[in-house]
């Protein structure tokens, strides 16, 4: 698997998830009480992200 999406439990017990790219952690998400809030995560970057805007802060 070239890239992936990945739910997970952190040592506070939240979901979290990461994308992984080449097993790189390319980003990750703030922690979520239920599973089901980090898929709606997941499925509204899949959604939102590819016409997303660059914002360049430097």
């Amino acid at each position: 698997m070239g890239h992936h999406f990945e739910i997970y439990k952190d040592k506070a017990g939240e979901f979290r998830v990461r994308f992984k790219y080449n097993s790189e952690i390319m980003f990750s998400t703030e922690g979520y009480s239920s599973k089901s809030s980090a898929q709606n995560a997941i499925d509204s970057i899949k959604k939102n992200g590819p016409g997303a805007d660059v914002v360049d802060n430097s």
